[in-house]
């Protein structure tokens, strides 16, 4: 037999050394995050998708009516908050007949639990009160709708900025 085909007395088993073991870990690490990224994805929902996106589609128009509604009647709200507490100053045209309750909606862009629908009750000459059920911060989406349906005013409020933010109708 040949010297080189002899076994070395010092070698050790190929599952002993430690190379076939470091080139191993990196496909082995990948697929235990595939597994982790699987069951995240199964696991938790998205709430941004609605499952009636498209009879939502559908009342596009009536949603951009009720904008133009707005427009016509000339309204603006300036929202004031202290704390928890929400205060609307609504201007309007002279034809114009506000309603004595008003519903504020703060929709967060992210995340859908922490949304709120805020009753705003007519405290006289155009101001609403009302208070938050949470404490709010960083950027929302504020809609401000009659009990009607007849009119919206929609606007982005930075929660964080002290100053009163106004709400114009977008009837583009």
């Amino acid at each position: 037999m040949n010297a080189s085909m002899t076994l070395k007395t010092g070698s050790k088993p190929w599952y002993k050394e430690p190379w076939p073991w470091i080139l191993m870990a990196g496909p082995g690490l990948v697929i235990v995050a595939g597994i982790i990224t699987t069951w995240i994805a199964v696991v938790s929902a998205d709430g941004l998708v609605s499952d009636d996106y498209y009879k939502q589609g559908l009342t596009v128009n009536q949603r951009l009516q009720r904008d133009h509604q707005a427009t016509q009647l000339g309204l603006h709200a300036d929202v004031m908050r202290a704390g928890l507490n929400l205060r609307l100053l609504i201007t309007a045209k002279d034809s114009a007949v506000l309603p004595d309750a008003i519903t504020l909606r703060l929709a967060h862009p992210t995340i859908d639990g922490r949304d709120q629908l805020v009753e705003m009750k007519s405290e006289g000459a155009g101001f609403y009160g009302g208070v938050l059920s949470a404490n709010v911060d960083g950027r929302w989406h504020v809609t401000l709708e009659d009990p009607a349906g007849q009119w919206r005013l929609q606007g982005v409020w930075h929660a964080d900025l002290e100053e009163p933010f106004r709400l114009d109708a977008k009837a583009d």
